[in-house]
């Protein structure tokens, strides 16, 4: 039987069965695939429904559709604070990573730095780690919940830590991101009619997150 040759992407490889949350056009799962030369192992999600990618992003159909060529369940209208609920995600405990690049409550709540607008972003980053937590495999197992942010003022006030604690997951790692260690992906705004414009990176990380054991 013929041997399957590991292929890597920064923190990731073909051998891992990743769930990819709230994607804008898609471009980052797609640049993970490319690196592959396999979509088989990824599950991407998105809120938007297909009719809203093909219109908010001008790339989003031809993502989607090289994005399934190469094997990819892409799978609309995913809410991360009820995607444990969707068949099509598959049982519990099943992912080797679970990915959300930079979440955004979206831009209808006043500006970054007030503090009602941190608490709709953190209530967001929470549900995502609540459904995270149920869907990625156990420490023991390998499995990694994935968090890209912005990690200066005001977005540092969003405290990814304290919220990972306060969702039984531990912060076992923290590695400056890098847009250009992802060839393709163009990160996106999403919201209020500028959702194709990208926005500055800045000073960012991958926040990695494991399951507490006692929780």
């Amino acid at each position: 039987m013929e041997v399957q040759e590991t292929k890597r992407l920064k923190h990731y490889n073909n051998k891992q069965k990743i769930l990819l949350v709230g994607e804008g056009d898609f471009s980052f799962s797609l640049s993970l695939a490319r690196a592959f030369g396999s979509a088989t192992n990824l599950i991407a999600t998105s809120l938007d429904s297909q009719a809203e990618l093909e219109r908010n992003y001008k790339n989003g159909k031809a993502n989607v559709e090289e994005l399934e060529r190469l094997g990819c369940n892409v799978v609309f209208g995913v809410n991360v604070h009820s995607m444990t609920t969707k068949h099509n995600l598959g049982c519990s405990a099943t992912y080797d990573r679970v990915i959300f690049n930079f979440p955004h409550a979206g831009f209808d709540y006043g500006r970054e730095h007030e503090i009602k607008t941190i608490m709709r972003h953190q209530e967001l980053v929470r549900g995502f780690m609540k459904s995270a937590r149920l869907l990625a495999k156990d420490e023991d197992k390998g499995g990694e919940i994935h968090v890209v942010h912005k990690t200066e003022y005001p977005f540092s006030e969003w405290k990814l830590k304290t919220l990972g604690e306060k969702e039984g997951l531990e912060l076992v790692s923290e590695i400056e991101f890098c847009l250009n260690h992802y060839p393709g992906y163009s990160n996106k705004r999403g919201s209020r009619g500028y959702n194709d414009s990208s926005f500055p990176v800045g000073k960012s990380s991958t926040f990695i997150f494991k399951k507490q054991f006692f929780y």
